[in-house]
């Protein structure tokens, strides 16, 4: 089994800082990609930005120039630090991951979403 854990969600003011953090943890053989979507109610999750083991990113139009994404392959972390948030960046942010694990299955394994409010 693999488990993803995530922490940095919160409440900020418009223009303010958040920071989250994910870490894939269990029977992993390699990680294929990492990434964190956002999931506003009554809506599907987007895609927010990703990153490959071999530092490759995508980022969605609305977060260019005020999220990055980063990873920590010796730890199976990512990191999402979201600057210049904005009220529309309201929404739950969930981490996952695409994973080998070392019974060589591959699957899809989503974090528990923190919730990231800005307020206006």
């Amino acid at each position: 089994q693999v488990q993803l854990v995530e922490s940095g969600g919160g409440l900020v003011q418009a223009g303010g800082s958040l920071r989250l953090s994910c870490a894939a943890s269990g029977s992993i053989f390699a990680i294929n990609d990492m990434g964190w979507w956002r999931q506003y109610p009554g809506k599907q999750r987007e895609l927010v930005a990703s990153i490959t083991t071999g530092g490759s990113t995508n980022y969605a139009d609305s977060v260019k120039g005020r999220f990055t994404i980063s990873g920590d392959n010796a730890k199976n972390a990512v990191f999402l630090q979201m600057n210049s948030l904005k009220p529309e960046d309201t929404a739950v942010y969930y981490c996952n991951t695409d994973v080998t694990a070392t019974s060589r299955a591959r699957f899809v394994v989503w974090g528990q979403g923190t919730q990231v409010t800005v307020s206006s």
